[in-house]
């Protein structure tokens, strides 16, 4: 066997591996002092080493040859020739063989446009990746980033920071513990509680992380909200775009006016802040907080527009509409609320009940005055029926009724136009004395408590009474009757179709956290101290 073949290759090998081995070694390039001692060389005075693509410099440094590394001291500078990344530090160790940089005191990291600047920084070269701890600062064109540890991702352009990071740039302000920074989009995502002040005093929150371009002003929060002057906007999943002022909510919406007092929920909602527009569907529900009192309106879909001139202020509902204000409940398939009038105008089957009464009509409108109700407007069909302490139903239909409310309750209606009646006479609200059933272009009641007390037919009236034994069941309910008790809405209704989600007033915030630090002293400082004392005899 022919054993030159393998010999050459034994020697390519051996020889490629020294030149590799020698490829990996720290050199010498300069200095003005060469010092031997015991395991290492001592350098002097301008100092420079080369490894690899990466040039050292130092005012003095200690080589260890045999272990490929070297302590350097004094205005260290580690540049690469090929990455645009440069190190200054007032110490450092290098090992060769990991290619790793351990620099201490003063450091300066810079990456083209961005500066890490830290007193405790361990950079890999071989990954690209630094980390820095025991508090440190990156500064790019756009934000200012601190925190008490970080690790950059030089290949990735990528940046976490943990413990007290606080992020600042022209608009905003960001506290938070944990945040992952992308320097090339300048976008910012962090996990668990993060608050952010705007320049304008504008509080934006998430308990449950957000993420944040810093520079296109997008936001998305997680278990959210943003607090202005004039509204405070939540959601479980809350995405804000700040330049447009555009609000979009996912699960659990609220949209809250403080000028206003009034307060939309649902599953999904929109919000355009400068038009004071907003649109909420998915079981939507609305609070209008009065001084006394609370308005509740439930809906499948509710439209708000709240400008600053109050006739252009509005509050729309689309079907399956239910409403409860005090003593009053109502149900409709649309609802349409206008500010400027104190106006509630009920569309498509509304019906409303007061204590014992019941209206319909094919149209209903109702002023709010004082935050009280004060007339009702029943249009085209209205029909009342008012049930009294024996059962019986009291009925009166017209083409047109006004209701007058006293005390939140009805205390007169005023029927006009083909206007037909029913009454049950009754003595002391415990017997029947008979049934006038009467037609009459004009008809005023008057109720106390919720019952009729008295009837004035005010024009030509015609029909007649009749004494009980005389009454007959087909005679008791006038065309188009039904009592509709059933389908009354209720509070336990309301908050099984949407109960707000409670959120803690009181939850954390790095906001109200202080600034100053007071750091306790260390064990190796006491013994220190315990030491000088015991020197000095005091």
């Amino acid at each position: 066997m022919n054993k030159f073949p393998y010999f050459l290759t034994l020697l390519f090998y051996v020889g490629l591996h020294l030149g590799l081995q020698a490829q990996n070694m720290l050199e010498i390039q300069n200095a003005e002092l060469l010092q031997g001692a015991q395991g290492f060389e001592r350098l002097l005075i301008d100092v420079r080493m080369k490894h690899q693509n990466s040039l050292i410099y130092c005012d003095s440094a200690h080589f260890f040859r045999a272990e490929n590394r070297a302590i350097l001291f004094g205005n260290v500078r580690i540049v690469d020739t090929e990455d645009p990344i440069t190190t200054t530090s007032g110490y450092a160790e290098y090992d060769g063989n990991t290619k790793t940089a351990k620099l201490r005191n003063n450091v300066i990291f810079k990456n083209q446009t961005t500066t890490l600047t830290t007193n405790f920084l361990d950079y890999n070269r071989a990954t690209g990746v630094a980390n820095y701890f025991n508090d440190g600062k990156v500064v790019d064109s756009t934000n200012v980033l601190t925190s008490e540890n970080g690790t950059y991702e030089t290949l990735l352009e990528k940046i976490t920071f943990t413990d007290k990071v606080i992020l600042v740039n022209p608009d905003y302000t960001l506290k938070t513990d944990f945040l992952i920074y992308l320097t090339v989009p300048k976008t910012a995502e962090t996990v668990g509680v993060t608050n952010i002040v705007s320049k304008e005093g504008h509080l934006l929150n998430a308990q449950k992380g957000s993420f944040y371009n810093t520079e296109s002003k997008v936001f998305r929060f997680y278990e959210g909200d943003v607090e202005t002057e004039t509204s405070l906007v939540y959601a479980e999943t809350l995405y804000y775009e700040e330049k447009n002022k555009y609000y979009e909510g996912k699960v659990n919406v609220s949209l809250y006016n403080k000028e206003r007092n009034i307060e939309i929920f649902g599953d999904e909602g929109k919000y355009w802040e400068d038009r004071k527009y907003s649109i909420v569907f998915g079981n939507a529900l609305v609070r209008k907080y009065l001084e006394t009192d609370t308005m509740y309106v439930a809906a499948d879909t509710l439209i708000s527009e709240e400008k600053e001139e109050s006739e252009e202020r509005f509050l729309y509902a689309f079907h399956n509409v239910r409403l409860i204000k005090s003593a009053m409940h109502a149900i409709s398939d649309s609802l349409v609320y206008i500010n400027s009038d104190s106006l509630i105008h009920m569309y498509k089957d509304p019906v409303i009940w007061e204590d014992k009464s019941q209206i319909t009509a094919d149209s209903i409108s109702f002023y709010i005055v004082n935050e009280e109700i004060d007339r009702v407007n029943l249009i085209q069909n209205a029909f009342t029926v008012n049930r009294d302490t024996l059962g019986n139903y009291n009925q009166m239909k017209g083409r047109k009724m006004t209701g007058y409310f006293k005390d939140q309750k009805i205390s007169r209606l005023h029927i006009q136009g083909n206007g037909e009646s029913i009454y049950f006479d009754l003595v002391s609200d415990t017997l029947l004395r008979g049934m006038n059933k009467m037609l009459c272009a004009n008809i005023m009641m008057f109720f106390e408590d919720g019952n009729i007390k008295k009837i004035n037919w005010l024009v030509k009236p015609e029909g007649n009474f009749k004494p009980p034994h005389l009454i007959e069941e087909k005679d008791k309910l006038l065309e188009g009757f039904e009592w509709r008790g059933d389908e009354k809405p209720t509070m336990s209704a309301i908050n099984e179709w949407r109960t707000p989600k409670n959120r803690d007033k009181k939850r954390f915030n790095f906001f109200n956290e202080p600034d100053a630090v007071v750091p306790a002293p260390t064990d190796e400082e006491i013994q220190k101290l315990l030491e000088e004392k015991l020197k000095s005899g005091n």
